[in-house]
């Protein structure tokens, strides 16, 4: 192939230059963030540094959107790590609403320059206020007003790290996985085939406060280590529970995360998703969170392939929001529906306890579970698995 030919090709298969990287101006928000121009890939490119402690720390570029972010199907960096388990972040802000913004987190366990192509929709609305961002859409990426590289707090994990970014481009062509990985049987056959076969099982339990091993509620017990115990007694097996549950995140936050989790765990046997109380305090209501919820279990399954059986929960009640919270669970039962995702019902249940005895589900401050409630949920869970994912 002539040479000329081979360099016109090499060229075609590059996207558009968003930035180079040799002279981006960098803003601090804090001093535990800071940039330095390096060396980079070609040319030169800005390492970020983040100290111990780094929550809310950002470098924040001046980057923006234009009419040719719209013709692409997403965007790519060249990332050079520092060799830790951590994960680097950025974050878009969209038309200057501080309240649409977009998070995305990668890896940084590799010392080489390694490209990280991103698609549209594998940046997360961290608020209910944001919508996918999608060139066609209510939100289409031309509008991006800024690029952060940061952390804010629903990322609990701040340990200090550091990491290299050169050549950000646009991708006009992005081959996505259009798998659905719905299931061929019941939700939750595998799970429970592997249970009957007595062979072990690792779990992850995605959720907020009433999941959190960390909450001070859940100290004493937690419906996660009530379920091991139940399927270890019943079944006779072992059972791993992943818990990168955090309190005071909503879902979405939840999503933005799975790729933390899923570096330990790749291929769970069963995923949990269990939250709603934050989320109507942020503003969530009955149809984004139903759309939410089967984002939820889309993003589980092309994460792990496929090979997770995926359990949508309810919004369990808070004692003062009896039945405040009720389109949350209905929401929840419809994308279970939607996505054929197994369902645990934990609204029905705990509707279900007589009246005198409710208010022995919480502990002091009638929000959080106590040892009662732990166990209406992690009983709910188990009978969802053992009816496969659709308990009567």
């Amino acid at each position: 192939m002539p040479l000329l030919h081979a360099l016109l090709i090499c060229l075609q298969a590059e996207g558009p230059l968003i930035h180079s990287m040799d002279d981006l101006k960098i803003r601090l928000s804090n001093p535990k963030g800071r940039a330095e121009s390096v060396e980079g890939k070609s040319g030169k490119a800005v390492k970020f540094a983040f100290d111990d402690g780094c929550s809310g720390a950002f470098c924040i570029t001046s980057i923006r959107g234009t009419a040719d972010w719209d013709k692409a199907a997403g965007f790519s960096f060249l990332v050079r790590g520092d060799g830790s388990k951590r994960f680097g972040g950025l974050q878009f802000i969209w038309n200057e609403d501080y309240a649409v913004r977009y998070d995305f987190m990668f890896p940084i366990d590799g010392t080489e320059w390694k490209k990280v192509v991103v698609a549209w929709r594998d940046l997360v609305p961290v608020l209910p206020a944001g919508a996918p961002l999608d060139p066609r859409g209510t939100h289409p990426p031309s509008k991006i007003t800024d690029l952060w590289f940061g952390k804010w707090w629903y990322w609990k994990e701040y340990g200090a790290h550091a990491y290299a970014i050169d050549d950000l481009r646009l991708e006009p062509k992005i081959d996505l996985d259009a798998n659905a990985y719905a299931p061929a049987g019941a939700p939750l056959a595998r799970i429970l085939e592997k249970l009957m076969a007595k062979k072990p099982v690792t779990i992850v339990t995605m959720g907020d406060s009433l999941t959190d091993f960390n909450h001070w509620a859940n100290k004493p017990v937690n419906w996660p280590t009530l379920l091991a115990a139940k399927l270890k007694e019943k079944y006779g097996v072992e059972v791993k529970i992943v818990n990168p549950a955090i309190g005071g995140t909503q879902l979405r936050q939840g999503l933005i995360l799975i790729p933390r989790w899923v570096a330990d765990a790749p291929e769970p046997d069963l995923v949990t998703v269990c939250y709603g109380y934050n989320d109507w305090d942020g503003g969530m209501r009955g149809d984004l969170f139903r759309e939410t919820m089967r984002e939820a279990a889309d993003r589980v399954r092309r994460a792990t392939r496929g090979k997770s059986d995926v359990l949508l929960i309810t919004t369990a009640p808070a004692l003062e929001r009896w039945t405040t919270m009720g389109e949350m669970s209905e929401a929840v039962r419809k994308a279970a529906a939607d996505r054929k995702a197994g369902l645990a019902d934990t609204e029905k249940a705990f509707h279900a306890v007589a009246a005198d005895k409710r208010e022995a589900l919480y502990c002091r401050d009638k929000v959080h579970l106590g040892p009662a409630g732990h166990e209406e949920v992690a009983a709910a869970v188990l009978r969802a698995i053992e009816s496969g994912g659709n308990p009567k």
